[in-house]
């Protein structure tokens, strides 16, 4: 009797799928590496059969990932690696940017301070420097948070077109994440009207019970907003009257990153 089933071939091909993955991914390791390398070489690294290196070479290639060097058989990155990793150079120039400015902050307001950009329908943490009064260790870096229930998704939703906001919000939902959390469109909207107008965008307790932020706008060299700074504190010390007293502190912050990525205004 056979034990044929169609989910057992879903799994082979799924497993198959992903091992093609790693291969390739370890092809471009190995050209990074090397500079150029011969199939016959990459295949001895990878430890597969040479025809299984050439037809990896080959789907790379197609896809201008690699490209064949002058030396015919020899293989290098090609520039297809530039159109890839230009997607992820303004984010990191956030960070090698703002650095500096969130290390001074931190020690001047004395809470955690973090950079974050709009991934998705979500606000990741990119970067972050703790307060020398921080009393977590809670490292938010890599975390995806709420778009409305956080200071940093907030300034983000304040800036986006009203239609491009409107669709992402739909998608996320207004989760109740705290019984603070502002779940009311109209309400939603009334308040990141104000944090355009104020600068600043914050939040109490509205993500975290015991938790307050502020967030200011990182903008671009055309003037786009392309990430938040904030800094959030524990409630009885980040009280809403300070936070909104060191909002013109945070947002000279968040100006100085900008001016450091190009932006003049």
């Amino acid at each position: 009797m056979s034990n044929y089933s169609p989910e057992s071939e879903t799994s082979t091909s799924q497993t198959g799928g992903v091992q093609s993955v790693d291969r390739a991914i370890s092809v471009l390791e190995i050209l990074a590496q090397r500079g150029e390398a011969g199939v016959s070489e990459v295949a001895g690294e990878i430890d597969v059969h040479k025809s299984t290196a050439f037809r990896l070479l080959g789907a790379l290639e197609a896809r201008g990932l690699v490209e064949q060097a002058v030396e015919r058989g020899k293989y290098r990155l090609g520039f297809g690696i530039v159109r890839l990793a230009g997607a992820v150079t303004g984010r990191i120039d956030i960070t090698q940017q703002g650095r500096p400015v969130c290390e001074r902050l931190a020690e001047e307001i004395g809470e955690t301070v973090n950079i974050a950009v709009l991934q998705e329908h979500y606000a990741i943490n990119l970067y972050q420097v703790r307060g020398p009064a921080a009393i977590t260790a809670h490292n938010w870096v890599g975390q995806l948070t709420p778009l409305h229930a956080t200071s940093s998704g907030k300034i983000l939703l304040a800036n986006l077109p009203a239609k491009e906001r409107a669709a992402l919000l739909a998608e996320a939902g207004l989760k109740k994440v705290t019984p603070h959390t502002i779940t009311a469109k109209t309400k939603l909207e009334k308040n990141l009207a104000e944090a355009r107008e104020r600068g600043y965008a914050w939040t109490t307790e509205e993500f975290e019970i015991g938790l307050h932020a502020i967030a200011a706008p990182i903008r671009d060299r055309d003037g786009d907003v392309v990430a938040a700074l904030s800094a959030s504190g524990p409630s009885y010390r980040f009280t809403e009257e300070r936070l909104h007293e060191l909002a013109p502190v945070l947002v000279k912050g968040a100006n100085e990153i900008s001016h450091r990525m190009g932006y003049l205004g």
